[in-house]
């Protein structure tokens, strides 16, 4: 009985320990270099996005998560950078991610389904150049892409 005890202590120790280790404020989350949650939050959006298109000329998940492909861009470029990518060239990507997906929200108005594809196109482009800034850490070489 005793060993029991002890091992339901064991687990309300680790269940808590999780509990209240899941969010960081932003000091946080720029001294580590293992998270970078914006571009994680991105990323989620960008593949419910464009893998229905790439797989199979499917335009309309893009079209529907335009807005949030847009505002998930904006608070990614106005987060702290982690230190290992905090630097002139990720700092100009994610701006130039920012715009893109702004440009997509309004593409995706026009109706243009070649334009709309296109535009999505050049949006996964300039975050995969970011999420291999992350994966070098900081150094430019090739990374295999995680879509």
């Amino acid at each position: 009985m005793n060993k029991s005890i002890s091992y339901v202590l064991v687990l309300f120790t680790f269940a808590v320990a999780v509990a209240c280790s899941g969010k960081k404020d932003a000091s946080e989350a720029v001294a580590g270099n293992d998270e970078w949650p914006e571009m994680d939050e991105f990323h989620m959006v960008m593949a419910e996005s464009f893998h229905p298109f790439k797989d199979s000329a499917n335009i309309e998940p893009a079209k529907a998560n335009a807005e949030e492909l847009a505002r998930v861009a904006e608070k990614w470029a106005n987060a702290a950078l982690p230190e290992k990518v905090n630097n002139d060239e990720v700092k100009s990507s994610l701006a130039k991610l920012k715009g893109d997906a702004a440009l997509f929200s309004q593409v995706v108005q026009s109706g243009d389904t070649t334009k709309i594809g296109e535009s999505l196109t050049s949006l996964h482009d300039a975050f995969h150049k970011l999420q291999e800034a992350w994966y070098s850490g900081g150094k430019d070489h090739e990374h295999e892409h995680h879509e």
